[in-house]
């Protein structure tokens, strides 16, 4: 009998998708049996996934038509409990779980600023996602957020009782963490003599607010001579190239798409930076800081306040403000900081996060 199921749409790269695969693992090595449960299998972090974890692919393209798939291997499996995350995915798991009339133990997870990526949205099916929410969430038998900004903005947006939510951080600095960081990684941009790399990271998309790093970038090249990397794919990449270009920007930017190892780009990088408009816990963001970079974030809701202890470990600067953040990234070029990043990012461990979880899960 499976003990916990992980419910997740795939393993596309992304912080949510490492997160919990990091989870998946973590459960299997202490001798859990556990199940991801997939709405497709695809991605590239299923290389990843330990011998012990195994993967259920319930075939499906989209989320919702893999409803009837999860609620046949409930029925059949009867895990003792399951953790869904992505808001459109823990609708799906709740209502699989009624069809399913089992006994296993639902816990959903939210991983960002519910109120703000579905206002934002341009898809009317994300702006009815609230009112589903409220309803769909009654299944569940407990809510985990991210970030006490997450559980704030959940009881806000679907009066969700406090004493249902739970937070926990996300199991972000790993034990091979370090041996990542350290590994080589061939750019001439990263070699010796080489002017200063600016590093950011994340889904190109509207909730990471690139647009304004990139002006703020172009402000900062007037004054210095350095360069910006930002590691991630999605819709955006177009838009984004024709922004560069407009800044006169194309030999100084590069958008190398999805990085296997972002951690030792993270480590070669003279100063990360988080744009975001909204957040969850960007775990980017701690990742940074484990790898020892200077680092600097928009106070986005949610999660960058929290993980900087109100500007005590890095630079916070005000949403979608280009002035301010061109500021903030020449004051902190070349500049290590007072405090060691390193100190507050292990805080953000993996076996915290997993004892908080199964005692949840499993009690």
């Amino acid at each position: 009998m499976t003990d916990v199921a992980i419910y997740m749409p795939s393993l596309r790269g992304g912080g949510t998708e490492r997160a919990m695969l990091t989870l998946a693992n973590g459960f299997a090595a202490r001798g859990v049996r556990t199940d991801l449960v997939l709405a497709l299998a695809e991605g590239p972090y299923l290389i990843d996934v330990a011998p012990a974890v195994r993967v259920v692919d319930l075939d499906s393209r989209r989320v919702s038509t893999s409803l009837p798939g999860l609620a046949r291997y409930l029925r059949r499996e009867q895990p003792r409990a399951m953790l869904s995350a992505l808001s459109h995915a823990n609708v799906i798991a709740a209502v699989a779980k009624g069809l399913s009339r089992g006994s296993t133990r639902l816990v959903v997870s939210e991983r960002t600023h519910v109120s703000q990526n579905l206002h934002r949205s341009g898809s009317l099916r994300d702006r009815a996602m609230l009112p589903v929410m409220r309803f769909a969430y009654r299944n569940a038998d407990a809510i985990v957020a991210v970030s006490h900004g997450v559980a704030d903005d959940l009881r806000n947006a679907i009066s969700v009782p406090k004493e249902r939510i739970h937070v926990i951080y996300n199991p972000v600095v790993t034990p091979g963490l370090e041996g990542l960081a350290s590994a080589p990684i061939d750019h001439p941009w990263l070699r010796g003599g080489e002017p200063p790399v600016v590093l950011a990271a994340g889904r190109l998309t509207p909730a990471k607010d690139y647009p304004t790093l990139l002006r703020a970038f172009a402000k900062v090249r007037r004054q210095r001579d350095c360069r910006l990397v930002i590691l991630g794919e999605g819709e955006l990449r177009h838009s984004l190239e024709m922004l560069i270009g407009d800044l006169g920007l194309g030999s100084c930017v590069q958008l190398p798409g999805f990085a296997d190892n972002p951690f030792a780009w993270m480590r070669h990088a003279a100063l990360f930076v988080l744009s975001s408009a909204w957040e969850g816990l960007p775990n980017v963001l701690i990742q940074a800081m484990a790898c020892g970079t200077p680092v600097i974030s928009t106070d986005c809701p949610s999660g960058p306040r929290e993980i900087l202890e109100d500007g005590k470990w890095g630079t916070l600067v005000p949403v979608a403000d280009a002035d301010a953040l061109s500021e903030a990234i020449i004051e902190r070029l070349g500049e290590t900081g007072p405090n060691d990043p390193r100190v507050r990012a292990s805080y953000f461990g993996v076996d915290r996060s997993l004892d908080s979880y199964l005692g949840l899960l499993l009690g």
